[in-house]
């Protein structure tokens, strides 16, 4: 499978929300398993499909990164149906490269979605899991971690990405 090349930003598909996936057809399929050897090879945890070009509500997610199997989880049009608690973090992007950010982040959510056999799926997920997949849907909604900095540091990493040193 081809890996994908991951989207920088300020790139313009970061920044728009993405659209529902009416078929989970092959290219669908192919997709996720490029975004998932994408992610693997990053290293990453998640990937979101607008950081490989595409404005589709399609995620992958695996939190160890590949370290143990069976934990990937394909997710088509995620939406997060129940949230509690806060923490706050520093969250790196493969997006935004060489930059982390404190973001709040629920400490439990509930995700519904597809997986890729259409069928509907549910997950409950706590702590460092919950964070991934509330990162994964900002993508998809065209929230990056910058949009949770301050100016200063947003300014300063354009800055850097500017010049090259990003």
């Amino acid at each position: 499978m081809p890996k994908k090349e991951i989207s920088i930003y300020p790139d313009h598909v970061l920044k728009s929300r993405a659209n529902d996936i009416e078929n989970i057809d092959l290219d669908i399929v192919t997709l996720a398993e490029d975004m998932t050897q994408t992610m693997y090879a990053a290293p990453g945890v998640g990937l979101a499909a607008p950081q490989v070009g595409q404005q589709k509500r399609l995620i992958v997610v695996d939190p160890t990164s590949g370290k143990e199997e069976n934990q990937l989880i394909v997710l088509v049009n995620p939406v997060i149906v129940e949230k509690e608690g806060v923490e706050t973090d520093s969250e790196m992007c493969l997006s935004v490269p060489e930059t982390s950010v404190d973001v709040d982040r629920s400490t439990r959510i509930l995700v519904s979605g597809i997986d890729l056999k259409g069928k509907d799926v549910r997950i409950e997920a706590e702590g460092f899991l919950a964070r991934i997949f509330q990162h994964e849907i900002d993508h998809l909604n065209g929230v990056v971690i910058l949009d949770y900095a301050s100016f200063l540091k947003r300014s300063i990493y354009l800055k850097k990405r500017k010049k090259g040193k990003i």
